[in-house]
């Protein structure tokens, strides 16, 4: 795989590059032709805290993640992690669409752990009554949730409202 690497605030030293390096191409077996698939790391810096982001851009699809912690090595074995649960979790799903793709990057018939298949565990149907965003923000805080559906006076429509990492909100408007 080919593995650039880009610090934000951050020198990348060379046994911080040999550390990502080595631990990426543990994803290789993931991969048909893994030296023509590109892999962008950025390595950020804020507080004490180092922030590792990954991106695999297939033909396809994008693999992504990000993982956040105050030792940076540990982040990136923990991004490591999340990002083959990530192809496991969604091999089955990857193989159902594109068995018959001729050109696909994805070697499904690696040898691994089987994640088990996703089933949709409970349904709910919610009655909202329509509110503005300040409303639901206060709904959402009430709930102690991260996320709250409602329909939305202002956009004259059903909206998500939704916190983020950073403690902010953002919102997702369905039209």
């Amino acid at each position: 795989m080919k593995i650039s690497i880009r610090g934000d605030k951050i020198e990348v030293t060379k046994a911080i590059k040999e550390h990502i390096e080595e631990k990426i191409s543990k994803l290789d077996k993931y991969f048909e032709n893994s030296e023509e698939i590109k892999c962008n790391v950025i390595i950020r810096v804020k507080n004490n805290n180092q922030t590792v982001e990954v991106t695999i851009p297939t033909s396809r699809f994008t693999i992504r993640s990000e993982e956040s912690h105050n030792d940076l090595y540990a982040a990136v074995d923990l991004i490591i992690d999340k990002l083959e649960r990530q192809i496991r979790k969604n091999k089955t799903r990857l193989k159902k669409i594109y068995k018959s793709v001729p050109e696909f990057e994805m070697n499904l018939d690696y040898e691994g752990l089987e994640e088990p298949e996703e089933k949709i565990v409970k349904r709910k149907n919610i009655i909202s009554k329509p509110m503005d965003e300040e409303e639901a923000i206060m709904q959402m805080e009430l709930l102690n949730h991260d996320f709250f559906a409602f329909k939305n006076l202002d956009e004259n429509c059903v909206s998500v409202l939704y916190l983020r990492k950073d403690g902010s909100y953002g919102i997702m408007n369905v039209k």
